[in-house]
């Protein structure tokens, strides 16, 4: 085993027994599984979404509901295997009814999210969300260039990590696909993703 796997493996352990998570009630009450993420732990693209809905939280899988299967399609529009790429959220639990992340819930695990990432050190993160795009700009210093998804979706940021020159995109959250927007807006974003996938 590598020391990533085994680093990750921390993160989880540390997530599991987190008894002063704001959701752990919510979770053991609901007998939910904590969704940490998966994929390659050398991953080049590295997929962050904002929280796990029910069926995420049922399987302790990332992206396996209705948007996971959407997401799914949008890598397979541009021939990425789902095992290269690596999928997590900022928040590690689901929140009660599918509501947006609460701020302390953001400050809870985000270190657990900055810990992945200095671990599987992606050359992209694709933010998917507005939570997810305000938490990873702003952790990479892009605070100013912060608009609404509406406006940035696409666009290819520059910024450094810890270990080299990073890319940030900001993206719409595929779950807007099942609730309407169109997934031919996706498609395209997702083409920019293509030249860094190689």
């Amino acid at each position: 085993m590598d020391d990533r796997t085994e680093r990750l493996r921390k993160i989880k352990d540390e997530i599991i027994g987190a008894k002063n998570s704001p959701l752990y009630g919510y979770r053991t009450q609901n007998k939910y599984f904590p969704v940490i993420g998966e994929g390659s732990h050398h991953a080049k693209i590295m997929f962050i979404g904002e929280a796990p809905g029910k069926t995420e939280a049922e399987t302790g899988r990332p992206f396996c509901g209705a948007a996971g299967r959407v997401l799914d399609e949008l890598l397979e529009s541009i021939n990425l295997n789902r095992k290269e790429v690596y999928i997590t959220n900022i928040v590690k639990d689901r929140p009660p009814m599918n509501r947006d992340p609460l701020p302390k819930e953001i400050n809870f695990y985000a270190p657990f999210l900055d810990r992945q990432i200095e671990i599987i050190k992606p050359k992209v993160i694709a933010a998917l969300g507005r939570f997810s795009m305000a938490y990873i700009m702003e952790k990479f210093g892009l605070k100013s260039e912060l608009e609404s998804i509406s406006k940035i979706h696409g666009r290819i940021f520059a910024a450094i990590a810890p270990y080299g020159e990073i890319k940030i995109i900001p993206l719409y959250h595929p779950a807007v696909a099942v609730y309407g927007t169109s997934k031919e807006i996706l498609k395209k974003d997702f083409k920019i993703l293509k030249k860094f996938a190689d």
